[in-house]
Parts: C-alpha cells; sequence; structure tokens
C-alpha cells in the first residue's frame, strides 16, 4: 500500500476544507486530515500529533497548519517521507504583524467576530477566481461552525510561532511549496523565499487563487499534490 498522507488544515478550517483531497488521493493511499482545534502553541500541536500519527507518513499543511507541519519535521524529521507547503509562512511574527492580531483577537471575543468574517477576514483569505463566491462560502461557515474562540486562539498561536528558517535548510525529501499567485495572508514573494530556502523544493503556483487554494482550485491543488505523491524518494 502507498504511504499514508496527513492533510494539517490551516485557521478557521477542518477537514471540509480538504474534501476533494482526499477523496482523489485515498482512492490510493490512507489519508488523515490532522485536528487543529486543541492545543494553545504550535509546538503542543505538532507534538499531540506525533504521538497519533504511523511511524513515517507524507506530509502536507496549509497556512497555519504548514507551521505545524514544520515543527513535526523539526522534531521529527526521519518519520517525514515526504512534505508539502501550502500558503505557509516559516517565518515569525514581525513586531507589526503581532500588533495587528491584538485587535483581531479582541474583536472576536467582543461579539464582532461576523462582521469581521465579513469586512476583513473573508476578502483577505479568498482570491477573485471563478469559485470566489463557493470558496467564500465554504470557510464562512467552516469559520462560524468552529466560533470565534478559536479562531482568537488560533490568532493567539500564530503570534507565538517560532522562526523555522533553519529548519528548512535540512528538508531533503522531496517538497512541494504550492502558492496562490493572489494571496495576501503569505504573499507570494514570502513561498518563493520559503521555496529557496528548502534544497529540493518544487515550487508551484496558481493563478488566479489567493490563500485558499484547496478551495478555490480544488482540482489544481489535487492535480499538483497528485504529483508530488509521485515522485521517487531518493537518498540525499
Amino acid at each position: 500500500m502507498a504511504e499514508p498522507l496527513v492533510l494539517v488544515p490551516g485557521m478557521m478550517c477542518d477537514a471540509r476544507v480538504w474534501a476533494t483531497q482526499t477523496t482523489v488521493l485515498g482512492y490510493e493511499r490512507p489519508v488523515t486530515v490532522a485536528p487543529v482545534c486543541t492545543g494553545d502553541r504550535i509546538e503542543e500541536m505538532a507534538s499531540g500529533l506525533l504521538s497519533c500519527l504511523p511511524q513515517k507518513f507524507a506530509l502536507c499543511g496549509h497556512g497555519m497548519g504548514g507551521v505545524i507541519a514544520l515543527e513535526v519535521f523539526r522534531r521529527a524529521p526521519e518519520r517525514v517521507i515526504r512534505l508539502a507547503l501550502l500558503g505557509t509562512n516559516p517565518l515569525s511574527d514581525t513586531p507589526q504583524e503581532a500588533a495587528d492580531r491584538e485587535p483581531r483577537m479582541i474583536g472576536a471575543k467582543a461579539g464582532r467576530f461576523d462582521t469581521m468574517l465579513e469586512a476583513d477576514i473573508l476578502p483577505r483569505y479568498v482570491g477573485h477566481g471563478a469559485l470566489k463566491a463557493q470558496a467564500t462560502a465554504t470557510l464562512q461557515e467552516m469559520a462560524q461552525s468552529l466560533g470565534p474562540d478559536l479562531y482568537a486562539r488560533q490568532e493567539r498561536t500564530m503570534q507565538r510561532r517560532r522562526d523555522q528558517q533553519s529548519t528548512l535548510r535540512r528538508i531533503t525529501p522531496p517538497t512541494l511549496v504550492l502558492a496562490g499567485s493572489e494571496d495576501q495572508v503569505v504573499p507570494l514573494k514570502r513561498q518563493e523565499f520559503l521555496a529557496e530556502l528548502i534544497p529540493y523544493a518544487k515550487l508551484s503556483v496558481l493563478e488566479g487563487v489567493g490563500h485558499m487554494a484547496m478551495l478555490e482550485d480544488p482540482e489544481g491543488v489535487t492535480e499538483a499534490l497528485y504529483e508530488w505523491m509521485r515522485q521517487p524518494l531518493v537518498l540525499r
């Protein structure tokens, strides 16, 4: 049987964000969607995942899920057979980025979460492609069902994350960096920088796609992941 695949969703997301990928990629291999709704720090989430995942696995993370995936690799590189990072920022927050999170956390806890979603969060997360309306509706549904308390906790978690540049330089398994050309959350230049630091990474860009690539271009993401899973494992 092909190696198991672990998918790690990002902020405000759960298994619904990977619906197309779990369906298609699941024909050939076990596919698991990791939970990201528990824990207050990236390190805690990664440790929890490692305690329940298979001994060896392919790992794919999106956004905050990509940050968790990098921490999983940092802790247990021998267990990660291949790695895919979608819309992932490997750096810690700048002082300005950390400060920008504060009003969002305060607003969510003060009962303004729905207003924030409509006015600020959803427009930043979704690009202007053909599936914009559908992607926005799915993200809004997930965010509202997960709730403002989790959103605020995830913002705090991201605010406290470590810089993973040293981890990137140690990644040698087949690695895919998949970016949306219109990503406002993690701009393309940041993801190009991420790919440059990984010795053998392949960078693919989905045109007209924002941060929520799995919802905005599900076929493009699935095709890219399928090709990544087919890459031969090379000893380096």
